[in-house]
């Protein structure tokens, strides 16, 4: 049985080595990353049966996306389109170095996602599943992959799966006034938001502490749950007036991108084994610490690594 459905779009990262430029590499590293499909690979390697919602071009760059979410035990419920009609997205990573900070360049407009209905998806995967998810940037893509984002939590929701929406703001892809008219039309139709507090002040212009902000968007949406995430000050989640904190595990990064979406992951794939609201937030805040590990955008982990760092026993596996 599936446990886990999520929308929205895959690109390929391209990355030149650390230290290099993008105009004067003559070498780029190539991965896959999008925060739902990181979302799923990192749930299915804690053990959740998940499928990824998408639509892309039968070309070599859209079948490499779909192996390599294969590779990790997603399944990929993909419609395939004519390549010479759309493309994969691609963004460029140049990793920067004090006082130089790390750059992003998006390469993804005309990518077969933006042009995405919800009669071409396999919602049939969403009967018999438990959870749905999905973020605020495969809204921010297109009108119409709005339009579909509201009618797929709309569906999820009449299939009686509980549904998770993560705001994951992108200030290159639209500005704080539309994303938030954009993410709070499709609140109604969300139980659990993940929501980092940075993004409750700058795009849903929440005052307060992360506490407040939980309470507040709880009160306001009806929210069955809302996780605050906070940096290094770690995490905040409120459930039926209860509220739970829990610290961030220490970790040495290799590579931060990917981390937020990792603590959903963790997140996700507690709740689905039957574990609690703070053992959720355990194996979110312990993937999330794990993924920074890793190169590249998904959570290469396994779930004795996340068990392993709950318990803070890492160390030397001979």
């Amino acid at each position: 049985m599936t446990d886990l459905v999520t929308f929205g779009e895959t690109m390929l990262r391209l990355s030149p080595p650390r230290g290099e430029r993008l105009e004067t590499t003559d070498a780029l590293d190539v991965r896959t990353g999008g925060a739902e499909s990181n979302v799923a690979v990192g749930a299915s390697r804690l053990g959740a049966d998940a499928v990824w919602l998408s639509k892309l071009p039968d070309s070599p760059l859209g079948r490499r996306v779909a192996g390599d979410l294969r590779r990790h035990g997603v399944r990929p419920a993909v419609t395939w389109t004519d390549p010479a009609e759309s493309r994969v997205g691609t963004y460029y990573l140049e990793r920067g170095a004090a006082p130089r900070g790390t750059n992003v360049v998006y390469d993804r407009a005309d990518a077969a996602i933006t042009t995405v209905t919800p009669d071409e998806l396999a919602t049939e995967t969403l009967a018999g599943a438990s959870r749905f998810h999905t973020t605020g940037i495969t809204p921010a893509l297109s009108d119409r992959a709005a339009e579909t984002t509201a009618a797929l939590l709309d569906a999820a929701g009449e299939a009686g799966l509980t549904r998770s929406f993560d705001l994951n703001y992108r200030a290159k892809l639209w500005d704080p006034e539309p994303a938030r008219t954009a993410c709070e039309d499709l609140f109604a139709r969300v139980d659990a938001l993940f929501v980092p507090h940075r993004d409750a002040e700058a795009v849903l212009d929440r005052e307060g502490d992360a506490v407040a902000v939980a309470q507040g968007l709880a009160s306001e949406f009806g929210f069955e749950t809302v996780v605050v995430t906070r940096g290094s000050e770690g995490a905040v989640a409120l459930r039926d007036g209860a509220v739970y904190e829990q610290d961030v595990v220490a970790a040495e990064t290799v590579d931060a991108v990917g981390t937020g979406d990792a603590f959903v992951a963790g997140y996700l794939a507690k709740q689905i084994a039957g574990g609690d609201l703070p053992a959720a937030l355990e194996w979110a805040a312990a993937t999330a610490a794990l993924k920074r590990t890793v190169a590249g955008d998904v959570a290469v982990v396994t779930p004795d690594e996340v068990a392993t760092a709950v318990d803070g026993d890492a160390g030397i596996d001979r």
